[in-house]
């Protein structure tokens, strides 16, 4: 009952050990894995004593096994084939290429540096050959990098996993049993990697199909029947050959979110949260599990091993497997740097220094203390910098530019105009075809169809864009549209008209914006601007007078008078949002509705109660002859013109 009690104690404690660093990770916005480990490491026997792991004895291996196998199918099933499409031939490489270079390179800095023997050096290389998908997924939803960058980085550390999974296997047993035949070892791991994709294939389009035809199933059981068939298809596989179960679990999440399920997003949010789960409590028990003597006693000959494996033969891998993609030297430069290790190597390490023990073997606890130190090194130092670094390297997804508006209306075509102007792309969808021809009229690039086809969003550019705005009449169609694009596309900015309380809020509105201001009338604008009693104005935000101007421009949104469209800031262009905060330099682009040109000639600053813009040019709608002047040219401004057609873009300011 005692030893009962004490495992129970013991799982409870680190539950709650990993709950509480995912949630202060949360809050700090830092990868979750730095307090995993360090808070293992605290609770562990060493420091607190709060943890034992070796309660668990053998169970612990079956948790690994289980948990690792549930990690890797949610990896498969978030993984976006649409984006490893551009970068499949550097993920090809990095997988097959990259994994023998990170071997023999991890190998020789193991054997020089660590001064470890040749057989355990290169089994110490083939633990670190994956990057972690547990560590690289949820930095990468923090730090949010230009999508090419992402794709790759994702696919990598979700495809090499059971291929490095493999290959450690296949080494441990020319490490015990001294065959070094290369013939064997390579058709070994093709024929593991083989059994392993035809049972995941095959596992995945049943499990596809009995939730495609089993009706009868609530929402909630078919999360637990995928939870028991990817067991199921991980036992299968590891039953009729070993150490193929990985690849099983990877093939038939891809599988699975190939086949398009309904309730998609509910599996992916039900397995998210049960990875969460797993990524905790094995990361705490691993951590609580190692000995802090014997990653001391590795000496800095360990430590030089780990930052040549970070600077030097990383930065090779990447250099030779991305020679012909299309990632530019920012791109390259980031994926180089971004390659923590995880909850893989931990694993399969600590797997392995319980046999090496039992085998009579030394360096199965130095092998062990080696990858933990390689994964606290570049998880704490490439997880902590990756934001500044792809600042530095400028690119982050806020960076993206370009916009996808639903909706074609005067509004959204003078927005879309304003984007094009800019050079920048755009592209606008709707459902009625005679807006869509008069979008065509205009020069803008537009679909007929529906803005939830997938299809359409994909040949729109979303996945590359840096604003989603739904702006058709109805608000309750457009925070739906909204809620989509956010969920399967990622758009740093989505934005849509909406009322202010909706009846159906979608939950994850928080990544929703009301576009431009509270409870816009769509309808009354755009009718403005077909009679053209509206003014196209742009002011720039000074710090002398800043929160008067401020002042003055909430004044006159409130009074339905302005309405603010676009904001430019540190160079870019972003459509404003209702909860929008002002900032010096802001230059704004705003509609004005002008019936008469008194209140022009106020704000201009013929009087003084007006917005300071008497040193600020107001943009004024003119006609533009065909093709369109150069953005270098001067428009030719009278003040008090009134805007004759609200469907003409009006040229730009000069700077």
């Amino acid at each position: 009952m005692e030893i009962s009690f004490s495992i129970t104690l013991l799982m409870v404690m680190t539950v709650i050990c990993g709950i509480s660093a995912q949630v202060l990770a949360a809050y700090l916005k830092v990868p979750a894995i730095v307090f995993l480990l360090l808070f293992g490491i605290l609770a562990g026997p060493d420091c607190l004593g709060i943890l034992h792991p070796s309660l668990l004895g053998s169970g612990l291996e079956v948790m690994v096994s289980l948990c690792v196998a549930l990690i890797l199918f949610e990896g498969g099933l978030n993984l976006e084939l649409r984006d490893l499409g551009k970068v499949s031939s550097s993920i090809r490489n990095l997988v097959t290429f990259g994994t023998l270079i990170t071997l023999i390179g991890g190998g020789m800095a193991a054997h020089w540096l660590g001064e470890f023997p040749w057989p355990i050096a290169f089994l110490y290389a083939s633990l670190v050959v994956v990057t972690g998908p547990t560590v690289i997924g949820p930095l990468l939803k923090q730090v949010s990098v230009d999508k090419k960058v992402a794709a790759l980085l994702e696919g990598e550390g979700v495809l090499v996993d059971p291929v490095g999974a493999i290959l450690a296997v296949l080494v441990l047993n020319v490490v015990l049993n001294g065959n070094t035949d290369l013939l064997i070892l390579f058709r070994d791991l093709v024929v593991r990697l083989g059994i392993g994709t035809v049972i995941g294939v095959t596992g995945g389009w049943l499990l596809g199909l009995i939730l495609k035809r089993a009706k009868f199933l609530s929402e909630d059981l078919k999360n637990l029947v995928v939870l028991a068939g990817l067991w199921g298809i991980f036992a299968i596989a590891e039953q009729i050959c070993s150490e193929s179960g990985l690849m099983a679990t990877v093939v038939s999440g891809i599988v699975l979110r190939a086949a398009s399920v309904p309730e998609e997003r509910l599996l992916r949010r039900f397995k998210g949260q049960l990875t969460v789960l797993a990524v905790s409590v094995l990361f705490v028990l691993l951590a609580a599990d190692l000995s802090l003597a014997s990653v001391v006693a590795l000496g800095w000959g360990s430590l030089f091993t780990v930052l040549a494996l970070m600077w030097i033969v990383r930065p090779i891998n990447i250099l030779v497997c991305t020679i012909n993609s299309e990632l530019n030297w920012r791109q390259k430069l980031f994926a180089s740097w971004v390659a923590p290790r995880g909850i893989i190597s931990a694993s399969i390490a600590s797997l392995f220094a319980i046999l090496l023990t039992q085998r009579g073997i030394t360096g199965g606890d130095s092998i062990k203390a080696l990858v933990f130190l390689t994964i606290i090194i570049t998880v704490f130092l490439q997880g902590l910098t990756a934001g500044p670094i792809a600042k530095m390297l400028d690119i982050t997804l806020k960076s993206a530019t370009g916009a996808v508006i639903v909706g074609s209306n005067p509004l959204s075509r003078l927005i879309a105009r304003l984007f094009q102007e800019r050079g920048e792309s755009v592209a606008i969808i709707d459902t009625n075809p005679e807006s869509c021809k008069q979008a065509e009229r205009e020069g803008l690039r537009v679909f007929l169809s529906s803005a939830l086809d997938h299809s359409i969003l994909e040949e729109a550019g979303l996945d590359s864009m840096g604003t989603f705005l739904a702006m058709t009449n109805n608000g309750e169609v457009n925070l739906v549209l909204a809620q989509r694009a956010a969920e399967e596309f990622t758009p740093p900015r989505v934005l849509a008209i909406f009322p202010k309380d909706p009846q159906n809020a979608p939950a994850n509105q928080s990544k929703i914006n009301q576009a431009f201001v509270s409870d816009l009338s769509l309808k009354d604008w755009n009718e403005y601007l077909n009679k053209g009693e509206v003014k196209l104005g742009e002011t720039e935000l000074k710090s002398a007078g800043l929160q008067f101007q401020i002042a003055h421009l909430q004044a006159l949104v409130k009074a339905g008078e302005l309405t603010p469209l676009l904001l430019e800031r540190q160079g870019y262009l972003q459509v404003v949002s209702a909860a929008q905060t002002w900032q010096t330099g802001d230059r704004i682009i705003y509609l004005l509705y002008d019936p008469t040109p008194k209140l022009l000639k106020r704000l201009s600053g013929s009087s003084q109660s007006g917005l300071t813009l008497e040193k600020h040019q107001v943009v004024e709608k003119v006609p533009i002859p065909d093709p369109v002047p150069d953005l270098a040219l001067e428009p030719v401004l009278e003040e008090g013109e009134i805007a004759k057609k609200a469907d003409v873009l009006p040229p730009p300011v000069s700077r």
